[in-house]
């Protein structure tokens, strides 16, 4: 993986299907890219199940991949992934797979090929902790969970 101008990143895939499309944008200035069932399967209602996408990438260390849902399957169909973000670190090499569940009171049946999730890959910073006797203040303070009122 190495960084390209302007502000994009280079990825090593292996295309364990290379029938199926590479992950893509659907539009200009998306940050998601769409993956792609490997395999068809059928999500019962209150199910789920892991849908491999047919490629695996290489991460360089420093970055991560998250797979989000797809906001129209979720909106016209109750489809939405288990585990989102589902994390995928630098360091794995395995399939790229999405766990997708079925919120719905139908069957969903996902065919081959059929867009299923998104993936956004971001840089992410390695944490260093600092032990401090108190932290700054702030507009929000103290305020717990619920607390601006939305």
């Amino acid at each position: 993986m190495t960084e390209r101008a302007p502000g994009g990143v280079e990825v090593d895939v292996v295309r364990i299907d290379p029938d199926l499309p590479l992950p893509t944008y659907a539009r200009q200035g998306d940050a998601g890219l769409d993956l792609v069932a490997r395999e068809a399967v059928t999500i019962e209602p209150g199910r789920w199940a892991t849908v491999p996408t047919g490629i695996a990438i290489e991460l360089a260390v420093g970055w991560a991949g998250f797979v989000l849902p797809r906001s129209g399957l979720a909106a016209r169909h109750g489809i939405t992934c288990l585990n989102t973000p589902g994390l995928i670190d630098s360091g794995y090499r395995d399939e790229v797979r999405v766990v997708l569940v079925n919120h719905s009171r139908s069957e969903y049946a996902v065919k081959r090929g059929d867009r299923v999730a998104q993936l956004v890959v971001l840089p992410v910073p390695r944490v260093e902790w600092r032990i401090v006797d108190a932290l700054s203040g702030s507009e929000r303070g103290m305020g717990g969970f619920g607390h601006s009122g939305y």
